[in-house]
């Protein structure tokens, strides 16, 4: 009777001890569940600050590290397994995001700009099965005449891209007021630029991604815990002018990447280093 009494004592204990492990992690999925919003996988070790995220097929996911990082690219299957290390030889000053053409080209956004004074930032062009061959859009902003400006005037951080119909499309994070997000546009093809600003959008959220539907009907931005759905617009070129529409994320953290996987799916990335989908 003692012996099977302290089975069951070390048992309960034991279990207590794995539920307080576990705690909050359930908690979170139930919390993001509630909104749509599901966990796939927590990010491998080696992707500790996940900054750009890109869909190359089903259940495979293309990522990259934050600023003064190895210039890496890790493709994740949806268990957030390393399945490859993509090695560049460019610099990781300020990486922050990722999109890809309808060739399967993928564009690195080294635009972060914390501090409003870089005079040249750079997005890279390549294909993930030539890596070792890459080509540099390099700008400036057509609209910047102070580096830094005056503090709320910092608006030339972008930490958001995507592609569509041969044209980049950059979203600015407002440092300086937290209020409006600006629309830059760019060729897809190598050289030095100006960078056109097209329009804004009074969102009233730091934007750290962006994505657009493969139909080209949808545009994703992201924020902290937020999520802007813009649709029913003319042209990509107008989206910002669209059906706007914010979800919260409850309980994902920092979000800080964002990629269409279909029309209707969303996959995203947060600073906390977990995966995650959210079904439109």
């Amino acid at each position: 009777m003692k012996l099977m009494l302290k089975t069951t004592v070390l048992f309960v204990t034991l279990v207590g001890l794995m539920l307080l492990i576990f705690r909050d992690e359930l908690f979170l999925h139930e919390a993001a569940a509630a909104n749509g919003l599901e966990k796939l996988a927590s990010l491998p070790r080696e992707v500790n600050e996940s900054s750009g995220l890109a869909v190359l097929g089903q259940g495979q996911y293309l990522t990259h590290n934050d600023a003064g990082n190895s210039p890496n690219l890790y493709l994740l299957n949806a268990q957030g397994k390393l399945q490859q290390t993509i090695s560049l030889r460019l610099p990781n000053v300020d990486w922050e995001d990722l999109t890809q053409d309808a060739e399967g080209n993928i564009y690195i956004a080294d635009t972060g700009n914390n501090e409003n004074d870089r005079r040249e930032l750079a997005v890279y062009k390549l294909h993930p099965e030539r890596p070792e061959q890459v080509q540099a859009i390099r700008f400036s902003y057509e609209d910047q005449t102070a580096y830094p400006p005056k503090k709320k005037q910092r608006n030339f951080d972008s930490e958001a891209i995507f592609w569509s119909n041969g044209k980049l499309y950059l979203i600015s994070k407002d440092r300086g007021r937290g209020e409006t997000a600006k629309v830059y546009q760019l060729p897809d093809q190598p050289g030095t630029y100006k960078a056109r600003l097209i329009g804004s959008h009074n969102l009233k959220a730091l934007v750290t991604g962006a994505a657009i539907s493969p139909d080209g009907k949808t545009v994703a931005l992201v924020s902290e815990e937020e999520l802007h759905l813009f649709r029913g617009y003319s042209s990509p070129d107008k989206f910002y002018e669209g059906q706007y529409e914010k979800q919260k994320l409850d309980d994902a953290g920092q979000t800080e990447a964002v990629a269409f996987e279909g029309n209707n799916r969303l996959v995203l990335t947060s600073e906390g280093g977990n995966l995650y989908y959210f079904p439109l």
